[in-house]
């Protein structure tokens, strides 16, 4: 598997290199030591999969706040999504940067999101499907979450919103102050 650095500091993403014969084909998608080769460490005691049967549909963008913060590694198995990464934290260089990446069945690229910073992903294709590993349990109040469209951030979705959860459409705006939408 390749590892490249992604735009957001401690962000990467994933090729796979498959392996193929008249079978189809085998591909590593998770090695501990070539993760920690490039200082990258997770134990993963959650795994959540997510199905969205419309194209449109906006998941996030969401996090955990410390100390409950948590690492994801994203992939899309079935579908595509556009995969978005943005860094909350405020001592990053990248602060308030964002990262897409198109995620898709196809493409089998993986993404490795850092703590501190929020995830979401606008589907593009009906019938997708995105599986992921965390590095926290879930801890109902610590989850929270950021604006798809806050201003502050300045977001290029790549179609429109059709359908979003209620509770995702009230996150306060990162310009609402200290704690709001953000800042671990």
């Amino acid at each position: 598997m390749k590892l490249l650095a992604g735009s957001i500091h401690g962000a990467y993403v994933a090729d796979i290199e498959p392996i193929t014969d008249e079978r189809g084909f085998f591909a590593r998608i998770w090695s501990e030591d070539e993760f920690a080769a490039h200082g990258l460490a997770a134990t993963w005691p959650h795994s959540n999969l997510q199905f969205s049967p419309n194209r449109g549909t906006m998941r996030g963008l969401h996090y955990q706040a410390a100390p409950h913060a948590e690492i994801k590694l994203v992939r899309c198995t079935s579908g595509a999504v556009f995969d978005v990464t943005v860094d909350l934290r405020p001592s990053s260089p990248t602060y308030l940067e964002w990262m897409g990446i198109e995620l898709s069945a196809d493409n089998r690229r993986l993404v490795w999101i850092p703590e501190g910073c929020a995830h979401g992903y606008l589907t593009l294709d009906r019938d997708s499907e995105v599986y992921y590993l965390t590095s926290h349990v879930y801890v109902a109040e610590a989850a929270t979450g950021v604006r798809h469209d806050d201003p502050a951030l300045g977001i290029e979705w790549p179609a429109p919103v059709e359908v979003i959860a209620r509770r995702d459409l009230e996150w306060p705006l990162i310009a609402d102050g200290p704690g709001a939408g953000g800042g671990q």
